[in-house]
């Protein structure tokens, strides 16, 4: 029961996409937070004009509310148990 190298480089490799996987989903959300709170002092310093005036930043806001989930691990576990699927389907039918 001994793990050899490549499958403890394999188990390395799954971890760092994980921790780079969610420091991605962090910073995409912060950035959705920066712009919100730009937003919100826009339309406090711009009072009735602000729809008009801040108008740009709200759509950059719902630019970023998009993509800015934060997806836990189990996402990117998905990818790689799909990815291995694959290729041991690929190297069946190809031995």
């Amino acid at each position: 029961m001994a793990i050899d190298e490549e499958q403890r480089a394999a188990i390395k490799a799954k971890l760092q996409a994980r921790d780079d996987h969610i420091r991605e989903s962090w910073v995409r959300a912060m950035e959705a937070r920066l712009v919100r709170e730009e937003l919100e002092k826009c339309q406090r310093t711009e009072g009735v004009n602000g729809f008009e005036n801040c108008k740009w930043l709200s759509e950059k806001l719902l630019e970023k509310l998009n993509d800015s989930r934060v997806k836990g691990y189990k996402h990117i576990d998905d990818f790689w148990n799909n990815l291995s699927i694959i290729a041991s389907t690929f190297h069946i039918i190809f031995l």
